[in-house]
């Protein structure tokens, strides 16, 4: 039921004196949001956005991200949660087992609602190094949450560019390219080079010292002489799967 309707519902229910003012307050304001004391959770934003609220678990609680996901999962609502430890798993697994949980990323989905195919194509993931696989594979897991079609190719970085070009017939067939690199991050100007499709770069934290934690790669994708780059913060595989399917989608 859309918040439109629910609204409608509320307010016809207190006009015939079902319920008090009271009760019809509170429940008008949990179609917007619900206080849960340490957090504020958007539960409009679904309907408001086309994408429901997403759990960011880094900082938070193993007794806030439960009290979280069990009224998500109560309203009905399919969970997102990124950046959640193994340690938090291994608490929460018992309590969601319906859940599913990738280490390395630390991407943690619940699906109770069918989950629409969207977009217009594929959204490729491309990354330099198995080193970033963790940064590709929450953009991959967060774009296939949302319903779009994703292929993965790993290990392709400019050390060794055949591996590259290999794929590259693969790769240009996609109608977004997500492009994850560290050390120098220099492949999303190669990528950007070869094909049509617009890019999303995204900088790792991979690479020696003078990486200096993903700046190096960050501002090397900021200052691409390759026209058609986008550039999200670093190590921020959720924040490109996210803009590779509002992409996909137009």
């Amino acid at each position: 039921m859309s918040t439109t309707d629910r609204l409608e519902e509320l307010l016809r229910s207190f006009r015939q004196g079902n319920t008090d003012l009271d009760s019809t307050r509170k429940a008008v304001q949990e179609l917007f949001f619900t206080d849960l004391g340490h957090t504020r959770l958007d539960t409009n934003r679904g309907d408001r956005t086309g994408y429901p609220e997403v759990i960011y678990c880094a900082g938070k609680t193993t007794g806030q991200i439960r009290e979280i996901m069990g009224h998500m999962r109560n309203r009905g609502m399919n969970i997102l949660a990124t950046r959640m430890s193994e340690s938090v798993y291994e608490e929460l697994k018992d309590e969601f087992p319906e859940g599913r949980y990738t280490a390395g990323p630390g991407i943690f989905t619940i699906s109770g609602q069918p989950v629409q195919r969207k977009g217009k194509g594929e959204i490729a993931v491309v990354s330099a190094g198995t080193s970033d696989f963790r940064v590709a594979e929450e953009a991959a897991l967060t774009a296939e949450f949302y319903g779009h079609r994703v292929a993965r190719y790993s290990d392709v970085g400019v050390a060794g560019i055949h591996r590259l070009l290999a794929s590259l017939d693969d790769i240009r067939r996609a109608r977004v390219i997500v492009v994850v690199a560290g050390m120098e991050g220099a492949l999303a100007s190669v990528v950007a080079g070869l094909v049509q499709a617009p890019i999303i770069a995204v900088p790792t934290s991979v690479g020696y010292g003078a990486n200096f934690q993903g700046l190096a790669a960050l501002l090397s994708m900021i200052n691409s002489c390759s026209a058609g780059i986008s550039v999200v913060n670093i190590d921020n595989g959720f924040g490109a799967g996210f803009l590779a399917g509002m992409i996909n989608s137009l």
